[in-house]
């Protein structure tokens, strides 16, 4: 079946995502909008806040990378889908597609340069290019619109626990002036102030200098091409920064995120908002802009048009979650409005900072379990516990509780929870309601085990098949359907290789090597378009046709001959 080209305005926008892992708003534009922007060096991320607009309530749906992709690529939240485990397969609901797809049916060229990790392997159908070499200046017009991701690894968190030497190897275009010594930095008060915490803050300040270097490359870029006036530019990041408290923490600490967009002569440079933003509204808020149709199967809301117009409220509530991240396994589920963040904890039994075999190799949480020991040690001599201030206690401890409830506004560093206030009583019930609700509507799966949900995805642990497509050839006009109706049909006409079937590589043979751990698309070395009035299956040529399905593996495929 043909999918129909969904009706485009003229002047459509180039997009450009420029993406970052593991980070806060830690940007210098952020400065008096989150505590500790002020002091990272970020010049050109500070002139793209300048010409556009800065969100200052943009919230990521999981703090840790995986699950969180899954909902920007989507647009659904991961518990609706069932994306919420650090790593997994998962087999999304009929329907659910990836976002970029519509682009491309859109007659937009879609790169990818180059991470995915989106808990899902990615099928040909979502990029027309996905490598480490994927670019705009690689589109075969250059009239053709453009929407180009790049995702930077310079700010992930194992490159704060280098050795001296290779980090400085990573930091080659922070000046020496603009470094961070670690006797000055200004910790928050939930870590202990060690030199192994200084360190670990002066190298993110200096990782996100870096990065900034990087983003004002990709920028200036665009500006040799002619394209920055015609381009929307976007920048985000995953969730917070890599270190306890933050990166896997249900809190506003692991999950509030820089959110800055331009778009030239649609949205007045230097402008702010305060309205409640999930990143995975991004998607559907990227197709609004463009005016293509947002599909129904999005949770996620738009809050941007294509006048430039903003939806300051687009969300009462904002939504996130916590589950087994690598061999840690709990289940936590939160929300937040404009002032307060409410935790539930559905394993109050488990410390917050359980044994997770690649976080434990890092300095900052060995840090932590080298001075919860230290107190074990002054209980042993009869000695008050004095390494942690209760705050820091709170990371280590055996056990959590049920719910916790901050005030963002009087308390940005989450010190002080409120769950136990009286006075906070109500805004406690109207959380946990809000809270409720939204998992009653949405139908949480995490409280199914993960093998009842790989049971579900891959009964006896078989990958379901995507049909063959069935293909007619007709008055010089090629037409291919499928019986699987969330099936994307996907065409080449390169050639296999002539070692390889033409039955594409199977998804679970796939997965023994790092890359496809992440579900990069495995490469073929062919280029795969969606069969769409924008790019149809030719008739003039031999082609080869496929059906792609997210979460199932490939058709096998069938040559179509003129």
């Amino acid at each position: 079946m043909t999918r129909e080209t969904p009706a485009s305005p003229p002047n459509r926008p180039n997009i450009l995502w420029i993406t970052t892992h593991d980070i806060n708003p830690h940007l210098g534009c952020y400065a008096g909008a989150y505590p500790g922007a002020e002091h990272a060096v970020t010049p050109h991320l500070d002139d793209l806040a300048s010409e556009g607009l800065r969100f200052d309530n943009a919230f990521a749906s999981a703090p840790i990378c995986a699950p969180s992709r899954s909902a920007i690529i989507t647009g659904c939240h991961p518990a609706s889908i069932g994306t919420i485990h650090m790593r997994s397969k998962a087999v999304p609901p009929a329907g659910v597609r990836m976002f970029t797809e519509h682009f491309r049916e859109a007659g937009y060229y879609v790169t990818n340069n180059s991470f995915t990790d989106f808990q899902m392997a990615t099928p040909w159908s979502a990029f027309d290019e996905c490598s480490d070499t994927a670019h705009w200046r690689d589109r075969p017009d250059p009239d053709q619109p453009f929407f180009a991701t790049f995702h930077g690894l310079i700010t992930h968190e194992s490159q704060i626990h280098l050795d001296d030497e290779s980090f400085e190897e990573r930091v080659p275009h922070v000046r020496p002036e603009d470094r961070h010594a670690p006797e000055d930095v200004e910790l928050p008060p939930y870590y202990p102030d060690t030199q192994v915490f200084r360190v670990a803050w002066a190298r993110y300040l200096d990782l996100i200098g870096e990065m900034d270097h990087w983003v004002g490359t990709i920028l200036q870029q665009l500006e040799d091409d002619g394209l920055a006036q015609s381009t929307l530019v976007v920048f985000w990041s995953d969730h917070g920064r890599g270190m306890p408290r933050a990166k896997r923490w249900a809190n506003d600490s692991g999950l509030h995120e820089p959110l800055l967009i331009r778009w030239p002569g649609r949205i007045t440079p230097g402008t702010r908002t305060e309205a409640l933003v999930h990143l995975m509204d991004l998607a559907p808020s990227m197709l609004a802009a463009a005016g293509l149709e947002v599909p129904d199967h999005m949770q996620a809301r738009p809050f941007l048009d294509s006048s430039g117009r903003l939806d300051e409220h687009a969300n009462d509530y904002v939504f996130a979650g916590r589950d087994r991240m690598g061999d840690l396994h709990d289940m936590s589920r939160t929300v937040r409005d404009s002032r307060y963040r409410y935790i539930r904890h559905y394993h109050p039994d488990r410390s917050p900072m359980q044994h997770c075999t690649y976080p434990d190799s890092l300095s900052t949480w060995a840090e932590m379990r080298r001075m919860a020991t230290a107190e074990v040690t002054q209980r042993a001599i009869g000695d008050l516990p004095s390494s942690l201030t209760p705050l820091q206690r709170t990371l280590v401890a055996p056990t959590k509780p049920e719910e916790e409830l901050y005030d963002l506004l009087e308390d940005p560093h989450e010190e002080h929870d409120l769950a136990g206030d009286s006075a906070h009583a109500e805004t406690l019930a109207r959380l946990s309601t809000a809270l409720t609700d939204w998992q009653e509507q949405i139908g949480d799966l995490g409280f199914l085990t993960e093998d009842e949900l790989q049971e579900r995805w891959r009964p006896g642990g078989a990958w379901p098949c995507t049909p063959e497509p069935e293909v007619v050839v007709a008055h010089g006009t090629v037409e291919a359907r499928c019986s699987e109706s969330s099936a994307t049909i996907i065409w080449t006409d390169d050639p296999p290789a002539a070692h390889d079937p033409e039955v594409p590589p199977s998804a679970a043979d796939s997965m023994g090597s790092p890359r496809n751990a992440i579900g990069s698309p495995v490469a073929d070395g062919r280029a795969w378009r969606i069969h769409c009035p924008a790019s149809p299956i030719p008739a003039d040529r031999p082609a080869w046709v496929r059906a792609v399905r997210l979460g199932w593996q490939p058709s096998a495929d069938v040559a179509v001959r003129s």
